[in-house]
């Protein structure tokens, strides 16, 4: 069962759930299949990469949302903004709209590293309200809707929250080439710090407990946090931006969002870390 939200009913959640699990497994199925035989990678940054199989797996999850849901928008990492029919905009913040990184962790993906994920999220009048990340090398499905729990492949999640900062492990993603942060005392402040190359995977570990926060001062998108925010907000993290601000808007461009994810009794520290390592 799935959480009653004040806009759409719980079958129509159930629904709209279902629809992006669906999706989810769809593409992911493809990207394991054509792990390490990657054909063509092309360059998007100086740190960013896209592949044929990104392309690929989009069209799946949008064929597959246009399918059962014809009427919503979609923002997607690598065609963009899809209106809705009457020409709403999946950035304004006003109705249903979907938000999909079909493979969160290219980079990864491309060099043969079986890290990587499958991110659906779906946004009701601006409000992230059900996210979907899967990891399909180990078929570890993260869900949550908004006020119903974050779950497993099913089971219920949530991060036990370490009393102590010093014995957390982190997930720390790196900061631009040209940034003058400097995140050396918050690498003191706790055990040690992961990057794996995928934020939404990491942010789901922090719901599940397997990290114990999350930390990427800049450089992310809403299709990187959209549905794994949400599952680390309801494992019982606190999420914010990392200037202190709601990790949610749609109207935010792309990669111009750090964000935070804690539990609530670490949570002000590391924003205090993250904001005295100066501006990433």
């Amino acid at each position: 069962m799935v959480a009653h939200h004040p806009i759409l009913s719980p079958a129509a959640l159930e629904h709209a759930l279902g629809t992006a699990v669906d999706a989810a497994r769809r593409a992911g199925r493809v990207e394991v299949e054509r792990l390490g035989n990657v054909e063509e990678v092309r360059y998007k940054s100086a740190r960013d990469v896209v592949t044929e199989v990104d392309h690929l797996a989009e069209r799946l999850i949008l064929d597959a949302l246009r399918r059962a849901l014809p009427g919503d928008a979609v923002l997607a990492e690598e065609s963009g903004e899809h209106p809705t029919a009457a020409g709403d905009a999946p950035t304004a913040g006003m109705g249903r709209a979907w938000i999909v990184d079909p493979l969160d962790g290219t980079v990864n993906y491309a060099n043969g590293v079986p890290i990587f994920t499958v991110s659906i999220a779906l946004a009701v009048d601006g409000q992230a309200t059900l996210g979907v990340v899967l990891d399909p090398v180990r078929d570890e499905l993260f869900t949550a809707v908004r006020d119903g729990g974050a779950r497993l492949n099913g089971r219920p999640i949530r991060n036990p929250g370490k009393a102590e900062l010093g014995d957390c492990l982190i997930g720390l993603g790196y900061a631009p080439l040209d940034s003058r942060a400097d995140l050396g005392e918050l690498r003191r402040s706790v055990r040690a710090a992961r990057h794996f190359g995928s934020s939404a995977l990491e942010l789901a570990y922090v719901a599940a407990g397997r990290l114990d926060a999350c930390v990427h001062p800049t450089g992310i998108s809403n299709w990187d946090v959209a549905a794994a925010g949400l599952i680390a907000e309801e494992g019982g993290a606190v999420v914010t931006t990392t200037d202190g601000a709601p990790w949610f808007d749609l109207s935010r461009p792309a990669t111009s969002i750090g964000i935070l994810a804690a539990p609530a009794h670490h949570h002000a520290r590391l924003l205090e870390l993250v904001r005295a390592a100066g501006p990433g």
